[in-house]
């Protein structure tokens, strides 16, 4: 007779998953590791996710729900002001680097390890990506300033930036402030570019 698996068996498994692919590359950890490290038999790690693609998807879906909810409320506190809300965006970016438990996006971290991948995780990351350069571009569109693009550019190069050099607590603490720099270059093109 079949054991019946302990309620949560799921998530401790994704729990584990998520922290060594997050901490270590999901290249670098295999199944079995995973399996050692749960305490699990490999049935029911595999009963829940038939395969490490699977896992991974599972992994970058569950960080993308805590990166929507974090991402929404930052939006809902700054009110309605689209350049508030591309301030808050950032700040909210900045703050997660702050954590002693940093170690990246997980998404750009996996496009990393598998820049040509198109399996599910790949596809996962890259529109994530693409989804949050959109939130961008509409903010920035939305302060009408000449040149929304030009503006959406350096957001998400401030952004990028913030994630290159994620363990340099002064990037934390200025990127709000270039936000805001490049918000009011954007609205007087005479102003020097920041």
């Amino acid at each position: 007779m079949a054991r019946t698996a302990a309620p949560g068996t799921r998530e401790r498994i994704l729990d584990v998953a998520g922290a060594l692919f997050y901490t270590e590359g999901v290249r670098a950890v295999g199944m079995s590791r995973i399996i050692g490290e749960v305490g699990c038999g490999k049935n029911l790690l595999y009963a829940h996710f038939p395969s490490k693609t699977d896992l991974v998807a599972a992994y970058l879906g569950r960080f993308r729900e805590r990166r929507d909810r974090a991402e929404a409320q930052a939006l809902r506190e700054a009110g309605d002001d689209p350049g508030e809300r591309l301030v808050a965006l950032v700040a909210e970016i900045a703050g997660r680097l702050r954590r002693p438990d940093f170690r990246g996006c997980p998404f750009r971290n996996l496009l990393t390890e598998f820049p040509a991948g198109d399996e599910l995780p790949e596809r996962m990351a890259r529109e994530y990506l693409a989804q949050t350069c959109e939130l961008v571009g509409r903010l920035a569109g939305a302060t009408g300033v000449p040149d929304p693009e030009g503006l959406a550019d350096r957001i998400w190069l401030i952004i990028d930036g913030l994630y290159a050099s994620g363990f340099r607590e002064r990037a934390a603490e200025v990127a709000p402030d270039m936000v805001r720099e490049a918000i009011a270059a954007a609205r007087d093109p005479r102003a020097p570019a920041v």
